[in-house]
């Protein structure tokens, strides 16, 4: 059994055999037609044909396209140059019957322009104008010469000094002028919506999964809810218990796994505010300055052993709504920068005419050519772990959810920055129309 090659079920190797079987089936109605032709002008018309010589020009078509249909046994690629060399022997043979019966003045010349819209539908820009050159030759050269044992009825002669056959391949030229650029340009608006179509699909897959797992993090979310609770009330109880009150150690202890618990709390609330339900907080409101100096002391908190340099610029510090999926998205990647240079973390943040820029880098390996030209898509990471690659992806969605963007790119002295920018309109309640002072 012949081993296929890489990629050979890719789109356009498929594309390219289909082609071919197709060339293949018009080759075999051609080879049809032009036996019945040649028996109509000989039985019908009475026309002294060079039957010998068209009878071999028909049978090597029939060798070859029986050449074509066993290539399509081989488990090989079709380019580009095999479908116009295909195209090539068409015309040939084409030229080779006209040459034979009558030259220019064979009404079937004008089978010429068949070629080339084939080579407009199925060749690249440049061959199909190859063919339009090539065909248009065929056709200059055939009004200069023919078979001189024979001429058709109509005479045209005086070749290109008479404004008949002069007309014929102005005529000729023009129209396959016009096939080869309208028929290319429509071509390639097919081609163009189907390559947005297959991207917007392969993009509502994406975010058919995603949304998959927001319904099982909401509900999970619901489930936790519960236990925390009751954790919440159990260490209320523990911290006024006799034994504890009299531990120093103990009630740090305590104290410590109730912070835990409330942030799990305030996690899970996130979620379920991020999927539009509440857990029956209210919105807080706060300033631009409170909520990036609340995030980086809330990651910091949760990181004590990491190096986080902050730095902020804020032209005006407006009210604003803490959202939780901008916390989370920026949380993400500040936990991406601590895990590629734990020594090492820098945010800054900059607010100039109503857009705030976020900017998280590090001083690790920097990013692979691979994820930076993927990002948005999930599942792209370097990671070999199940599951890797969301972060970027679902940062990517909040960012765009507040008509904003996000970027990555490798800095020339190592590491790499992660920038998000949005209007800070998107966090701004309806009813703050001024700015806190």
């Amino acid at each position: 059994m012949i081993e296929r090659p890489p990629g050979f079920a890719d789109g356009t190797h498929v594309a390219g055999r289909q082609n071919l079987r197709l060339l293949i089936q018009l080759r075999w109605i051609a080879v049809l037609g032009q036996v019945l032709a040649i028996v109509v002008a000989v039985d019908g018309f009475s026309l002294a044909l060079p039957l010998f010589n068209m009878a071999l020009v028909v049978g090597l078509l029939i060798v070859y396209n029986l050449f074509s249909q066993l290539r399509l046994k081989w488990h090989f690629p079709v380019s580009q140059i095999e479908l116009f060399l295909a195209l090539l022997v068409d015309v040939m043979a084409l030229t080779a019957q006209l040459y034979l019966s009558g030259g220019a003045t064979n009404p079937f010349i004008f089978l010429y322009l068949l070629q080339v819209a084939l080579a407009a539908v199925l060749l690249q820009r440049r061959t199909t104008w190859m063919m339009a050159g090539v065909t248009s030759a065929a056709f200059a050269g055939l009004v200069l010469t023919h078979h001189h044992g024979y001429t058709l009825p109509l005479d045209l002669g005086g070749g290109l000094n008479s404004p008949f056959v002069l007309g014929m391949l102005v005529c000729f030229a023009l129209n396959a002028v016009l096939l080869a650029a309208f028929i290319t340009r429509i071509t390639q608006n097919v081609r163009t919506r189907d390559a947005r179509l297959a991207a917007l699909r392969q993009r509502a897959s994406e975010e058919e999964h995603i949304v998959h797992m927001g319904l099982l993090a909401s509900g999970a979310a619901h489930e936790l809810g519960t236990p925390l609770a009751t954790l919440d009330v159990i260490l209320g109880d523990w911290a006024h218990a006799p034994a504890v009150a009299v531990d120093a150690e103990l009630q740090r202890d305590v104290r410590d796994m109730q912070a835990q618990v409330q942030r799990c709390k305030a996690i899970l609330s996130g979620i379920l505010m991020s999927a539009g339900e509440v857990r029956g907080e209210v919105l807080t409101r706060t300033t631009v300055t409170a909520f990036l100096d609340g995030l980086v002391a809330q990651w910091r908190q949760a990181h004590p052993w990491a190096r986080l340099k902050y730095s902020r610029r804020i032209d005006t510090d407006a009210v604003v709504i803490a959202d939780q999926g901008l916390q989370q998205m920026v949380f993400n990647v500040l936990n991406n920068a601590l895990e590629a240079s734990p020594t090492l973390q820098q945010l800054t943040a900059v607010l100039e005419n109503g857009q705030l820029m976020i900017e998280v880098c590090d001083r690790g390996p920097g990013f692979v050519r691979e994820v930076l030209d993927s990002l948005g898509k999930p599942y792209r990471s370097t990671k070999a772990q199940p599951g890797r690659g969301l972060g970027l992806f679902l940062s990517h969605k909040v960012a765009r959810s507040l008509s904003g963007t996000l970027s990555a790119n490798n800095l020339p002295e190592g590491g790499a920055c992660v920038t998000i920018r949005f209007p800070l309109s998107a966090l701004t309640p309806e009813d703050a129309d001024e700015s806190v002072k």
